[in-house]
Protein backbone atom coordinates (compact mmCIF):
# COMPACT_ATOMS: atom_id res chain seq x y z
CA UNK A 1 0.00 0.00 0.00
CA UNK A 2 2.76 2.58 1.16
CA UNK A 3 4.94 1.43 -1.89
CA UNK A 4 1.70 2.32 -4.73
CA UNK A 5 1.07 5.69 -2.44
CA UNK A 6 4.61 6.19 -3.64
CA UNK A 7 4.51 5.48 -6.69
CA UNK A 8 1.47 7.73 -6.92
CA UNK A 9 3.31 10.61 -5.86
CA UNK A 10 6.11 10.03 -8.02
CA UNK A 11 4.17 10.27 -10.92
CA UNK A 12 1.93 12.68 -9.58
CA UNK A 13 5.53 14.73 -9.42
CA UNK A 14 6.46 13.78 -12.88
CA UNK A 15 3.19 14.78 -14.51
CA UNK A 16 3.67 18.16 -12.63
CA UNK A 17 6.83 18.77 -13.54
CA UNK A 18 6.04 18.21 -17.57
CA UNK A 19 3.56 20.52 -16.98
CA UNK A 20 5.92 23.13 -15.70
CA UNK A 21 8.33 22.66 -18.44
CA UNK A 22 5.50 22.73 -21.54
CA UNK A 23 4.16 26.51 -19.45
CA UNK A 24 7.92 27.77 -19.74
CA UNK A 25 8.64 26.80 -22.96
CA UNK A 26 5.01 28.43 -24.23
CA UNK A 27 5.54 31.29 -21.96
CA UNK A 28 9.37 32.22 -23.75
CA UNK A 29 9.25 35.15 -26.32
CA UNK A 30 9.04 34.40 -29.50
CA UNK A 31 12.13 36.26 -31.06
CA UNK A 32 11.78 36.09 -35.00
CA UNK A 33 8.21 36.82 -35.58
CA UNK A 34 8.28 40.10 -36.55
CA UNK A 35 7.54 41.30 -40.18
CA UNK A 36 10.61 42.42 -41.85
CA UNK A 37 7.60 44.86 -44.05
CA UNK A 38 6.32 45.95 -41.35
CA UNK A 39 9.51 46.97 -39.78
CA UNK A 40 10.27 48.97 -43.02
CA UNK A 41 7.21 50.94 -42.45
CA UNK A 42 8.09 51.79 -38.44
CA UNK A 43 11.41 52.16 -38.90
CA UNK A 44 10.54 56.02 -41.24
CA UNK A 45 10.46 56.85 -37.74
CA UNK A 46 14.05 56.20 -36.83
CA UNK A 47 15.41 57.24 -40.76
CA UNK A 48 15.46 60.55 -39.61
CA UNK A 49 18.70 60.39 -37.27
CA UNK A 50 19.56 56.80 -38.59
CA UNK A 51 20.79 55.38 -42.13
CA UNK A 52 20.65 51.37 -43.36
CA UNK A 53 23.42 52.21 -45.99
CA UNK A 54 26.85 50.96 -44.84
CA UNK A 55 29.14 53.70 -43.62
CA UNK A 56 26.52 56.71 -43.91
CA UNK A 57 26.30 57.75 -40.22
CA UNK A 58 23.82 60.54 -39.55
CA UNK A 59 22.85 61.88 -35.95
CA UNK A 60 23.54 58.40 -34.74
CA UNK A 61 25.04 55.46 -37.08
CA UNK A 62 24.50 53.39 -39.92
CA UNK A 63 22.37 50.44 -38.76
CA UNK A 64 23.51 48.67 -41.52
CA UNK A 65 25.63 45.96 -40.05
CA UNK A 66 23.93 45.91 -36.42
CA UNK A 67 23.07 42.30 -36.02
CA UNK A 68 25.32 40.13 -33.45
CA UNK A 69 27.53 42.93 -32.96
CA UNK A 70 28.91 44.05 -30.57
CA UNK A 71 26.74 47.77 -29.00
CA UNK A 72 28.87 51.26 -29.80
CA UNK A 73 31.53 49.60 -32.40
CA UNK A 74 30.21 50.74 -35.78
CA UNK A 75 33.09 51.76 -37.56
CA UNK A 76 33.61 55.39 -38.37
CA UNK A 77 31.13 56.35 -36.06
CA UNK A 78 32.59 59.33 -33.65
CA UNK A 79 29.73 60.38 -31.63
CA UNK A 80 28.94 57.37 -29.13
CA UNK A 81 28.54 58.43 -25.22
CA UNK A 82 30.40 57.19 -23.40
CA UNK A 83 27.89 54.98 -21.78
CA UNK A 84 27.34 53.33 -24.88
CA UNK A 85 30.94 52.86 -25.18
CA UNK A 86 31.17 50.81 -22.09
CA UNK A 87 28.35 48.38 -22.82
CA UNK A 88 29.07 44.87 -22.65
CA UNK A 89 26.44 44.20 -24.76
CA UNK A 90 25.40 42.62 -27.91
CA UNK A 91 22.84 43.29 -30.19
CA UNK A 92 20.34 40.13 -30.89
CA UNK A 93 16.59 39.90 -30.27
CA UNK A 94 16.49 40.08 -26.71
CA UNK A 95 18.84 43.58 -26.50
CA UNK A 96 17.54 45.26 -29.63
CA UNK A 97 13.70 44.39 -28.00
CA UNK A 98 14.62 46.10 -24.40
CA UNK A 99 16.33 48.87 -26.65
CA UNK A 100 13.78 49.60 -28.76
CA UNK A 101 11.18 49.49 -25.58
CA UNK A 102 13.40 51.88 -23.49
CA UNK A 103 16.78 52.60 -24.21
CA UNK A 104 17.85 54.78 -21.11
CA UNK A 105 16.94 51.66 -18.87
CA UNK A 106 19.13 49.49 -20.92
CA UNK A 107 22.29 51.82 -21.25
CA UNK A 108 21.81 54.59 -18.12
CA UNK A 109 23.66 57.68 -19.77
CA UNK A 110 23.02 56.76 -22.86
CA UNK A 111 22.19 60.50 -25.61
CA UNK A 112 19.63 58.30 -27.66
CA UNK A 113 17.16 60.89 -26.69
CA UNK A 114 14.28 58.54 -28.24
CA UNK A 115 11.55 57.60 -25.99
CA UNK A 116 10.72 53.85 -27.02
CA UNK A 117 8.25 51.73 -28.97
CA UNK A 118 6.11 50.92 -26.15
CA UNK A 119 4.18 47.94 -28.70
CA UNK A 120 6.00 44.71 -28.80
CA UNK A 121 4.29 43.69 -31.77
CA UNK A 122 6.24 46.87 -33.61
CA UNK A 123 9.54 45.96 -31.50
CA UNK A 124 10.01 43.02 -33.09
CA UNK A 125 9.03 44.41 -36.51
CA UNK A 126 11.95 46.64 -36.43
CA UNK A 127 14.06 43.71 -35.11
CA UNK A 128 12.72 41.61 -38.60
CA UNK A 129 13.92 44.46 -40.22
CA UNK A 130 17.22 45.15 -39.11
CA UNK A 131 18.42 41.77 -39.24
CA UNK A 132 17.01 41.65 -42.90
CA UNK A 133 18.93 44.42 -43.10
CA UNK A 134 22.00 42.94 -42.01
CA UNK A 135 21.70 39.84 -43.93
CA UNK A 136 21.26 42.17 -47.29
CA UNK A 137 17.64 41.10 -47.49
CA UNK A 138 16.27 43.84 -46.80
CA UNK A 139 12.50 44.59 -47.88
CA UNK A 140 12.28 47.51 -51.03
CA UNK A 141 10.59 50.54 -49.32
CA UNK A 142 8.77 53.36 -51.00
CA UNK A 143 11.70 56.26 -50.36
CA UNK A 144 10.37 59.70 -49.54
CA UNK A 145 12.04 62.85 -50.30
CA UNK A 146 11.52 65.54 -52.56
CA UNK A 147 13.64 67.82 -55.02
CA UNK A 148 16.34 69.97 -53.89
CA UNK A 149 14.53 72.79 -52.35
CA UNK A 150 12.89 70.31 -50.02
CA UNK A 151 13.80 69.08 -46.51
CA UNK A 152 16.90 66.12 -46.63
CA UNK A 153 14.96 63.67 -44.05
CA UNK A 154 14.67 61.26 -43.74
CA UNK A 155 16.66 60.11 -47.17
CA UNK A 156 19.81 62.25 -48.14
CA UNK A 157 20.34 63.11 -51.62
CA UNK A 158 23.58 63.48 -53.56
CA UNK A 159 24.73 67.16 -53.11
CA UNK A 160 26.99 66.99 -56.05
CA UNK A 161 24.08 66.60 -58.52
CA UNK A 162 22.73 69.69 -56.97
CA UNK A 163 20.66 71.70 -59.46
CA UNK A 164 21.45 74.93 -60.71
CA UNK A 165 19.09 76.54 -57.98
CA UNK A 166 20.54 74.49 -55.26
CA UNK A 167 24.00 75.81 -56.18
CA UNK A 168 25.38 78.62 -54.11
CA UNK A 169 27.70 81.02 -55.77
CA UNK A 170 27.62 83.49 -52.86
CA UNK A 171 26.27 84.55 -49.78
CA UNK A 172 26.72 88.02 -48.38
CA UNK A 173 25.69 89.23 -44.83
CA UNK A 174 24.26 92.65 -42.97
CA UNK A 175 22.48 93.19 -40.10
CA UNK A 176 19.97 90.27 -39.39
CA UNK A 177 20.04 89.31 -43.05
CA UNK A 178 21.83 86.74 -45.66
CA UNK A 179 21.68 87.17 -49.23
CA UNK A 180 22.37 83.74 -50.99
CA UNK A 181 22.90 83.51 -54.99
CA UNK A 182 22.66 80.59 -56.72
CA UNK A 183 24.33 79.28 -60.24
CA UNK A 184 20.72 79.89 -61.49
CA UNK A 185 20.77 83.69 -61.54
CA UNK A 186 18.24 84.30 -58.48
CA UNK A 187 19.21 86.01 -55.04
CA UNK A 188 17.64 85.34 -51.94
CA UNK A 189 17.32 87.12 -48.90
CA UNK A 190 17.33 84.89 -45.88
CA UNK A 191 16.49 85.86 -41.95
CA UNK A 192 19.95 85.05 -40.23
CA UNK A 193 18.22 83.12 -37.54
CA UNK A 194 16.71 80.63 -41.04
CA UNK A 195 19.64 79.95 -42.48
CA UNK A 196 21.73 76.92 -40.57
CA UNK A 197 25.44 76.53 -42.16
CA UNK A 198 26.33 72.75 -42.39
CA UNK A 199 29.04 70.71 -43.10
CA UNK A 200 28.93 67.11 -45.10
CA UNK A 201 32.34 65.41 -45.66
CA UNK A 202 30.69 62.03 -46.54
CA UNK A 203 30.43 60.97 -50.37
CA UNK A 204 26.85 62.57 -50.33
CA UNK A 205 28.38 65.80 -49.67
CA UNK A 206 28.76 68.96 -52.11
CA UNK A 207 31.82 69.28 -53.74
CA UNK A 208 34.93 71.34 -52.29
CA UNK A 209 34.05 75.47 -52.34
CA UNK A 210 30.80 74.49 -54.02
CA UNK A 211 28.21 74.70 -51.51
CA UNK A 212 24.43 73.97 -51.45
CA UNK A 213 21.08 75.24 -50.27
CA UNK A 214 18.86 72.96 -48.89
CA UNK A 215 15.16 73.91 -47.65
CA UNK A 216 14.07 72.80 -44.80
CA UNK A 217 11.10 73.82 -41.91
CA UNK A 218 7.93 73.07 -41.69
CA UNK A 219 6.62 76.16 -43.49
CA UNK A 220 9.66 76.18 -46.17
CA UNK A 221 10.92 78.95 -44.53
CA UNK A 222 14.32 77.98 -43.20
CA UNK A 223 17.42 76.47 -45.17
CA UNK A 224 20.64 75.39 -44.65
CA UNK A 225 23.23 75.61 -46.46
CA UNK A 226 25.95 72.98 -47.13
CA UNK A 227 29.67 72.94 -47.55
CA UNK A 228 32.65 70.27 -48.21
CA UNK A 229 34.65 71.62 -44.94
CA UNK A 230 34.26 73.97 -42.04
CA UNK A 231 36.95 75.85 -42.85
CA UNK A 232 35.54 77.20 -46.07
CA UNK A 233 32.08 78.90 -44.20
CA UNK A 234 34.04 82.02 -43.07
CA UNK A 235 36.05 82.83 -46.34
CA UNK A 236 32.52 81.99 -48.27
CA UNK A 237 30.67 84.84 -46.26
CA UNK A 238 31.24 88.13 -46.99
CA UNK A 239 29.69 91.45 -45.85
CA UNK A 240 27.57 92.86 -48.06
CA UNK A 241 26.16 96.06 -46.72
CA UNK A 242 26.48 97.75 -50.01
CA UNK A 243 25.41 101.69 -49.27
CA UNK A 244 23.50 101.17 -46.48
CA UNK A 245 24.52 102.98 -43.47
Amino acid sequence: MISRMKSNVLVASYRSMIATLALLVLSEPTWATGDPARGATTFQACAACHSTTAGEHMTGPSLAKIWARKAGTVEGFQRYSEAMKKASLVWTDQTLDKWLARPEALIPGTSMSFPGLRESKARQDVIAYLKAVSEGKAPATAQRGGGMMMSMQPSKVDLKKAPPEGQVTGIGYCGDTYTVRTADGKVEKVWEFNLRLKTDSGPLGPEPGKPVIVGGGMQGDRAFVVFAAPSEISAFIKPDCGDRK
